[in-house]
């Protein structure tokens, strides 16, 4: 089993699902020993004396990225960036009758805070995934955590966005390179500079049209990664139409010597280059779709293993408001 998943939702910053009474989102935490092992972060609630992964509600307005996040740092002070989905788990809540779905992430620990009991969560735990999917209470959880340890963690992840919505093409008289992103797309752009953090970059580069660099500078003026300046962001000319496809094998040669750098990449790409890159990964990875979407400021999150093997692949249509 491994995590690879194909999401046709917008971001699953609504409830894909559908028709759930209470929707709620959260994480399985784990960071990676000194020994090199897996560790899981389990929570046990006073209120029902169980143990289980940190999750809550989705407060109105807030999209379920940010609802995975806040509860995890709420409820087990651990700041985290966000892995492939796991999927969701649905239940009717006791006492109530509702339908109540949880959606999850896999989450890496970037940050602990001393644990500070609280009356929601009174005790943390670091275990492996045999003995976290042991201790937990709920079937679905030892699910989420088994799912997660049988896949295994990416070493190496690649933010991959597209360009946000530019000017008119037609109406554009000079160098379509230097053709900038519209009003919209000023909207678009500031509005990943608030997703992308999420996913938690480590660093940053972006295909040579203008359009492009505009898409993430407001991203890495925020993030303190790069200048807000579009134009003195690190350019990859291969991850551009007019280098990749002068040469798709060096594209792609060139995507995957990015790909195989440890931590997480954010790259803006075009239209012309995405939908092939991603699915030739999905391809190689025995999911070939023949129709990889790639709508403007959109995401995909790809997550590989050591040996290059594609093991995450969500999409994320638009960045939430």
């Amino acid at each position: 089993m491994n995590l690879l998943s194909l999401l046709r939702t917008d971001g699953a910053e609504v409830d894909p699902a559908g028709l759930a009474d209470v929707v709620a989102a959260g994480t399985v935490p784990y960071r990676t020993a000194a020994d090199g092992s897996l560790e899981i972060a389990l929570v046990h609630r006073p209120r029902y004396d169980d143990w289980s992964l940190p999750k809550g509600h989705q407060d109105p307005g807030e999209s379920l990225t940010r609802t995975a996040l806040r509860e995890t740092a709420e409820e087990a002070g651990l700041d985290c960036r966000l892995g492939g989905r796991l999927g969701h788990t649905t239940y009717t809540v006791p006492g109530k009758g509702g339908r109540k779905v949880v959606h999850y992430w896999a989450a890496e620990v970037v940050g602990e805070q001393p644990f500070t009991p609280t009356e929601e969560t009174d005790e943390l735990r670091w275990l492996s995934p045999a003995d976290a999917a042991a201790l937990v209470d709920y079937p679905h959880d030892a699910g989420l955590i088994s799912r997660l340890a049988a896949a295994g963690v990416p070493s190496s992840t690649v933010v991959l966005v597209r360009h946000a919505k530019a000017g008119n093409r037609e109406a554009w008289e000079g160098d379509d390179d230097l053709r900038p992103l519209s009003g919209t797309g000023h909207t678009q752009a500031d509005r990943l500079a608030s997703f992308l953090p999420r996913f938690g970059p480590d660093r940053l580069c972006t295909a040579p049209p203008l359009r492009c660099g505009q898409t993430i500078a407001p991203f890495a003026e925020k993030s303190g990664l790069g200048p807000g300046t579009a134009e003195d962001l690190p350019s990859e000319p291969l991850l551009g139409e007019e280098g990749y496809w002068a040469d798709p094998d060096a594209g792609l040669d060139r995507f995957r010597e990015l790909a195989a750098r440890p931590g997480v990449t954010l790259a803006c790409s075009q239209g012309g280059v995405i939908p092939d890159v991603v699915g030739y990964l999905l391809e190689e990875a025995g999911a070939p779709c023949a129709d990889v979407p790639s709508h403007k400021a959109s995401t995909w999150l790809l997550g590989f293993a050591p040996s290059g093997a594609l093991l995450v692949a969500d999409y994320y249509r638009r960045p939430a408001a």
